[in-house]
């Protein structure tokens, strides 16, 4: 999620031979200052300014986002906007048209200097093809949520400026985001990407804090009937996050946020870099909540591998304007998906027993309901598409079962040595969050970090959609699966007298490795 553009030859040119003498300063990029008064909230809208000088030709076209990292959806962000105006230094109207469902030109871009409009929440408005609740916004009397790419645009040309974004709101209310925070109380980013990558949620909201492998981790929620805290939450997730950082050795980020939105009606959760969001359903706090939460934190938590530091320049360099899919989501999602539970199951936080009633049940749901000709591969390029959108859930079953496949047959390649959780961390130094990967080659480098027969692996079970060979990759481990007769998974048992072989591969399995 990081777009910045980088001028590589330029860059080089200036590290061989300096600066040229008598060459010009470059133009520093304008500054995008947005500022968002929700003191106004009975209306409904977020009212949004944004002061900016600088602006040329190129500059003319305002953009609303039609998606956003990691949603895998058309959003048209501009259906939502209205009443957009722009105005000169003198504070006289400047000529604006709407030009697409996503764009306003500007008739006159240097004369701009200050951008006015205001944008509908999406939770209450009845448009068709509504926004995933997790990734859209809301204003009540004792909370708000902000996905910035729900609320501000930016001009053309502009996406990689830096951002300084004010908010006004009550006094007594809390805010929870990984944005940084000036002395001067406004929040700054180094560009409109990172400021998409940036949830906010304000209002009456609880807070909690605590340390994992030297990270601070934040943990701010609502719940409208305040039954749920975030001290509970924290509480409940604290030997997760623990696992996480003993799967991974250290964190790699240096701040993690969490924000729990708990009303009415629950929706799913949203990862980004350093943080994530999660509009859940609201009532009172049980050991069961406090686990299914645990569960669904583990994965978007996970997302700090996946995609900020493991990712494609698709993902790097987004693309606000026309949706653009990686081939890669069994990487963003499905191996998310099955390290979350992976790491707890290597960290002890759930039994075998337990880890294996979660693949069963994503098995049954993979040939149950969804169409298993269906690839990976087609399944990520396809998913801004109404086809693919039908397909897409499968990627956090089927996703997930092939990437525990992957697992087991890393660990039989290498006798028990090295699995997928030790080829997810030489990619992260391999990589890392400055460094993309080209998205048609990254297999290719799969293959020469771990071996030959990956390829293989890939070809068959994410490129096509040959049947999973659940039954033959546990069986290395002594663990059956039974099936019914017609073939549907019913449970897998675990072989107490394993042979020598499935024993170490077992215990390389649970995280053992050398027992």
């Amino acid at each position: 999620m990081y777009a910045r553009t980088r001028s590589f030859g330029l860059g080089l040119a200036l590290l061989v031979f300096g600066a040229l003498p008598g060459a010009a300063a470059a133009t520093p990029a304008p500054t995008l200052a947005y500022s968002i008064d929700l003191n106004r909230r009975a209306d409904d809208l977020f009212h949004v300014t944004l002061r900016v000088t600088g602006l040329g030709p190129a500059n003319a076209i305002y953009q609303f986002a039609s998606t956003a990292p990691g949603t895998y959806q058309v959003m048209n962000i501009g259906r939502y906007v209205k009443g957009f105006q722009a105005y000169d230094a003198r504070g006289r109207l400047v000529p604006v048209e709407q030009v697409s469902v996503n764009q306003w030109k500007l008739s006159a871009p240097a004369r701009v200097r200050t951008i006015r409009y205001t944008v509908a929440e999406t939770w209450d408005s009845p448009l068709d093809h509504p926004i995933y609740r997790m990734c859209g916004t809301t204003i009540g009397s004792d909370n708000v949520l902000i996905n910035p790419h729900a609320v501000l645009g930016f001009p053309a040309g502009l996406q990689a400026s830096p951002v300084r974004l004010r908010l006004a709101y009550p006094a007594s209310w809390l805010v929870g985001t990984a944005l940084h925070r000036g002395p001067d109380g406004v929040y700054v980013a180094d560009s409109y990407d990172q400021l998409v990558d940036s949830p906010i949620l304000l209002g009456r909201l609880t807070r909690a804090r605590l340390t994992v492998t030297g990270v601070p981790v934040e943990v701010y929620a609502y719940s409208a009937s305040s039954q749920i805290t975030a001290a509970k939450l924290l509480s409940a997730m604290t030997a997760m996050l623990n696992a996480a950082g003993r799967f991974l050795g250290k964190l790699p980020v240096d701040r993690y946020t969490f924000l729990y939105h708990f009303d009415d009606t629950p929706a799913g959760a949203w990862e980004h870099s350093y943080s994530s969001e999660y509009v859940l359903k609201d009532g009172a706090y049980t050991d069961s909540v406090g686990q299914r939460v645990t569960d669904i934190a583990a994965h978007e938590f996970f997302h700090v591998v996946t995609p900020l530091n493991i990712h494609s320049e698709i993902i790097e360099h987004f693309n606000f304007v026309t949706p653009v899919p990686s081939r890669h989501l069994w990487l963003y999602e499905g191996t998310t998906e099955w390290a979350a539970h992976a790491m707890q199951l290597r960290a002890g936080l759930k039994t075998p027993e337990a880890y294996l009633a979660t693949q069963i049940q994503k098995m049954r749901i993979d040939r149950q309901a969804y169409d298993s000709s269906y690839s990976l591969g087609e399944l990520a390029l396809t998913s801004y598409s109404d086809s693919g959108q039908k397909q897409y859930g499968n990627i956090y079953m089927r996703g997930a079962l092939t990437a525990g496949l992957l697992d087991i047959r890393l660990l039989e390649l290498s006798h028990g040595q090295r699995g997928l959780q030790d080829l997810i961390v030489d990619l992260t130094h391999h990589f890392g969050k400055r460094r993309a990967f080209p998205d048609s080659t990254f297999v290719d480098t799969l293959v020469a970090m771990t071996y030959p027969e990956i390829r293989d692996f890939f070809d068959r079970y994410v490129w096509n959609s040959e049947r999973l060979p659940i039954k033959e990759y546990y069986g290395k481990l002594g663990i059956t699966l039974v099936e019914d007769e017609k073939g549907q998974p019913v449970r897998f048992e675990i072989d107490p007298n394993p042979t020598d072989d499935q024993r170490l591969l077992r215990e390389a399995w649970l995280g053992r490795k050398g027992a």
